[in-house]
């Protein structure tokens, strides 16, 4: 008996209904990654031009903050009891002033701090001897000495610190030779809150470089370090939008005469940055760009001088050190 058997499977007008519907999913899904790709890309562009000028902002925000610390490296100390040699006059701070021993190493390597040939540049110590505390102006000093007019007692061993900040811990744009000013931020004092006082310039170059430049010198240098790009902190600076085009950096001041020296204190500090990806957007074909804006970075130990020097607390109030003075002159 012959057998009939049947042969089953695809038409080709089947297969090309298959195949059809096959290219199509698959263009979707190719389509799909490739946008998520795109979006990718353009994410990672916007994350790390963010996490650039954040972190830039971040670092200037505190310095800003603690800029006008006044500190010493190593305790200070009176190295022998002292008796008043009569009354002192302010404004001749070595009227009756007589030398003092110190036990320190803080006094050769702050002598930019203490010692000047300016009457403006001083700084006042705090002797710390209980009811005898009292303040006072150093005139002069030597590797184990200091020269000042004490009006009490004091007990060897006596701890002497400097109080309150220093008046132009933010270097203002104005009252003062070689100033701040919209693309040159100056500050100086112990911004790293390690008993270190160093002197920092922010330098915002939107229009040649693109960058923004970071130097750090220590306070009593005698000269600062060119600009290199070792100092380079963003390499995507632009312009700020606006007409007329927003500075990168301004400034709230306020002056007071403290001791008959008349200082302007910085309150606050505006900080603009605009900063540019560094690939181009595979969506719009252009470059991005971001504005990063702090309005009110307070440099809270200016601040607080200059709420002192308001209430007449002029102990309190440290002045420009001469070794600083000569960190802003540019260099030649």
């Amino acid at each position: 008996m012959n057998r009939s058997r049947s042969e089953s499977g695809f038409s080709l007008i089947e297969l090309l209904v298959a195949t059809t519907l096959l290219l199509v999913v698959s263009s979707i899904v190719t389509s799909a990654l490739m946008q998520m790709t795109t979006a990718q890309k353009t994410i990672w562009n916007r994350t790390e031009m963010h996490s650039g000028v954040r972190g830039a902002t971040e670092l200037m925000q505190q310095e800003v903050g603690q800029a006008g610390r006044v500190n010493l490296p190593n305790p200070l100390t009176l190295g022998a009891a002292v008796t008043p040699a009569g009354n002192c006059n302010p404004a001749v701070p070595a009227t009756n002033a007589q030398w003092v021993a110190v036990n320190s190493a803080s006094v050769p390597k702050t002598s930019g701090l203490f010692h000047s040939a300016s009457p403006a540049a001083y700084v006042m110590l705090t002797v710390l001897d209980g009811d005898n505390q009292e303040s006072f102006r150093v005139a002069d000093t030597t590797a184990t000495t200091i020269f000042a007019c004490f009006t009490k007692t004091h007990a060897s061993g006596a701890t002497l610190i400097p109080l309150g900040g220093f008046a132009t811990g933010i270097v203002p744009d104005t009252g003062i030779t070689n100033p701040s000013d919209g693309y040159l931020l100056k500050m100086y004092g112990d911004v790293n809150g390690d008993g270190n006082m160093v002197y920092v310039e922010y330098t915002c170059d939107p229009e040649i470089s693109h960058n923004l430049y970071r130097n750090v010198t220590a306070f009593d240098a005698g000269t600062k370090l060119p600009v290199t790009n070792s100092h380079i902190l963003l390499s995507n600076i632009h312009r700020n939008p606006g007409s007329p085009i927003p500075p990168c950096f301004k400034y709230q001041t306020s002056t007071i005469t403290v001791n008959g020296t008349l200082f302007t204190f910085v309150l606050d500090v505006a900080i603009t940055l605009t900063v540019e990806t560094e690939q181009i957007d595979p969506v719009t074909k252009r470059k991005q760009q971001e504005t990063k804006a702090l309005l009110n970075v307070s440099p809270r130990n200016v601040f607080n001088s200059w709420a002192l020097a308001g209430m007449g607390y002029s102990d309190r109030i440290q002045s420009t050190p001469a070794s600083v003075t000569a960190l802003l002159a540019p260099l030649p």
